[in-house]
């Protein structure tokens, strides 16, 4: 597994940059996920996500200070992306955080979920973080089941800074 920087809100690079067959890619992996997006109403249509709809969406993520987007690759193949925060928007959290992570749909329960959040976690690790956070939907039980086989544990139960929706936060010491 191979994940590598696509962009930061420090390099200066947006999602208009990207290669059309990248975006073609990114979009492709959105789409396949249309179960998650319908329960958190991202996109107006789960079922219909537009390339243009992708590319904002990453341009939104990369506008917060500290934002990296990452593309996990399996034997040559985009099957997940990692959006991470170096800082959370709360001055009083310490902790990075993971904004999203997202597996193709056709190699979820395959193992590559883990993969990507492990060596997510190692980035973190290498970079000198002690623990990190993220937050679940409250109505996403699979991925709160994901996150906690995974060691992340319950901190706060709070709504979501961008839209409200209520989630759980959890957090894992690394």
């Amino acid at each position: 597994m191979l994940l590598e920087p696509l962009a930061s809100a420090a390099d200066g690079t947006s999602p208009g940059d990207l290669p059309g067959p990248l975006l073609t890619e990114l979009t492709a992996l959105y789409a396949s996920n249309h179960e998650f997006f319908a329960l958190s109403g991202d996109f107006p249509d789960a079922h219909h996500i537009s390339t243009e709809q992708v590319a904002t969406a990453l341009a939104d993520e990369l506008s917060q200070p500290g934002a990296e987007v990452l593309i996990g690759r399996s034997e040559g193949r985009l099957i997940g992306v990692v959006v991470t925060l170096a800082h959370h928007p709360d001055p009083a959290d310490p902790d990075p955080w993971i904004g999203l992570l997202l597996v193709d749909a056709r190699v979820q329960r395959t193992g590559l979920g883990r993969r990507l959040a492990t060596a997510t976690e190692d980035r973190f690790r290498a970079a000198g973080r002690s623990a990190v956070r993220l937050a679940v939907l409250d109505n996403n039980p699979k991925a709160l089941a994901f996150w906690t086989t995974l060691g992340y544990e319950l901190l706060d139960h709070r709504e979501d800074t961008q839209l409200g929706r209520p989630c759980a936060v959890l957090r894992k010491t690394l």
